[in-house]
């Protein structure tokens, strides 16, 4: 009897603790993974608390900063985008890097098996054309691995410590200016590229991936094609933002 009573008097209280709902714990563990991947190590991030790491990444993408889990920032952290780590209010990497040569030579190592080759040449060409119609940079092809840019399309870990994901989140990463080796622009080969809409646009992400390769980090404006995440634009229509002329002639001029 006293059991049953027991019971009773502590069932409605025990059924008052809030359930968490499982979407909402897989939405907390793919924000802790994005971040622990884009912004602060785990080790670092153990000096923060969870609503303090919300309003950092909140801030760097111009986000109302509400220290919550919004769908705003559950939209922007879903979003395919480069790999390469975000530096918030930084536009260039540490020490401001850049490529000392000019013209700036580039190697093709490999293809993509959804385009030709001959496509691709053309399409790598006219990224790096973006770049030098802003700036004194001249870009020169050239048939060997010591070239100043080297462009690849690889899958899965391929031996540089930041392996690809397969189709969906990370597209390509690219390396800072490094006075003891080549730049390196890497490409998921495992994604759908393209020229079009359909799939990843080849252009937009190599335009991105040129820029970090040139010295330049991720920008906050949402309008430049240096914004961390994937955004799709007509290229036959694509012009640098004032932010990415700013920050190229910066480093070049």
């Amino acid at each position: 009897m006293l059991s049953t009573l027991l019971i009773l008097v502590f069932l409605p209280c025990c059924l008052s603790f809030p359930v968490i709902p499982k979407t909402t714990l897989d939405d907390l563990d793919f924000f802790k993974d994005y971040f622990h991947r884009f912004f602060f190590t785990k080790e670092k991030s153990q000096h923060y608390a969870l609503e303090d790491q919300l309003r950092f990444l909140q801030h760097f993408f111009r986000l109302e900063e509400t220290g919550w889990l919004d769908e705003p920032t559950k939209a922007i952290i879903r979003q395919p985008r480069c790999g390469v780590r975000d530096i918030a209010d930084y536009s260039f990497f540490p020490g401001k890097p850049k490529i000392t040569s000019n013209p700036v030579t580039y190697s093709v190592i490999n293809y993509p098996r959804s385009m030709n080759r001959r496509t691709v040449e053309k399409i790598l060409w006219k990224a790096a054309e973006v770049w030098s119609s802003v700036t004194p940079l001249r870009f020169w092809r050239v048939y060997r691995r010591d070239a100043d840019i080297e462009f690849a399309f690889l899958a899965g870990d391929h031996g540089d410590a930041y392996p690809f994901d397969g189709k969906g989140d990370i597209l390509a990463h690219a390396f800072a200016p490094d006075p003891d080796y080549q730049g390196i622009v890497h490409f998921d080969s495992d994604e759908h590229w393209s020229y079009f809409e359909e799939g990843i646009n080849l252009f937009l992400v190599a335009v991105h991936e040129i820029g970090h390769a040139l010295g330049l980090a991720h920008s906050q404006d949402s309008d430049s094609i240096m914004f961390p995440t994937y955004q799709y634009q007509d290229p036959r229509l694509f012009r640098l933002s004032d932010d990415d002329i700013i920050a190229i002639q910066t480093l070049y001029y």
